[in-house]
């Protein structure tokens, strides 16, 4: 439980043991005048009454902020997800153009003479390295940012607090 909420609990028993305390006092009829009428009532029922519906008030509010921020977070992490699920497939889309491209190669290298393919073979072998280094890099920049992008989700979901425990 929040320092807060704890101390709103505290000052709501204290209150609790005072008024059981005098109640007697509590409900004694008081002269009481409303500007336009005066009437005969219990000054500290009303008082008590009064604290109670605020309290209630109170409460309702901070449900319905912790409600709002948990369905934000669950937003955020839904858009996170689709946002992974897109780039995992744009990464396999350019796999798959790659070796498209590298089975067109190859069979174009199949069809040259073998002195003359050696030296295509020497060239396409180090330009596939810069190139699945270059993929390497793209891939670990890709996953940087999504995992930065998760954990800043996170830290507003755990600035936010646990929701409140029901019952």
């Amino acid at each position: 439980m929040r320092p807060r909420s704890l101390f709103l609990v505290l000052v709501l028993a204290l209150l609790a043991v005072f008024a059981a305390l005098n109640w007697a006092v509590f409900t004694a009829p008081t002269s009481l005048n409303l500007l336009v009428a005066q009437i005969e009532a219990p000054l500290g029922l009303i008082m008590l009454a009064v604290t109670a519906v605020l309290s209630a008030i109170y409460f309702l509010f901070v449900l319905w902020l912790e409600t709002a921020a948990l369905l934000e977070y669950r937003r955020h992490a839904r858009d996170l997800s689709t946002q992974r699920q897109l780039a995992e497939s744009a990464e396999a889309s350019r796999y798959a153009e790659l070796r498209r491209v590298l089975e067109a190669e190859l069979a174009a290298l199949r069809a040259l003479p073998a002195e003359a393919a050696a030296g295509v073979i020497a060239r396409l072998g180090e330009a596939e390295g810069k190139l699945r280094a270059d993929l390497e890099k793209s891939t670990n920049s890709l996953a940087a940012y999504l995992g930065e992008i998760e954990d800043q989700l996170t830290r507003r979901g755990q600035a936010s607090g646990p929701p409140p425990a029901a019952g």
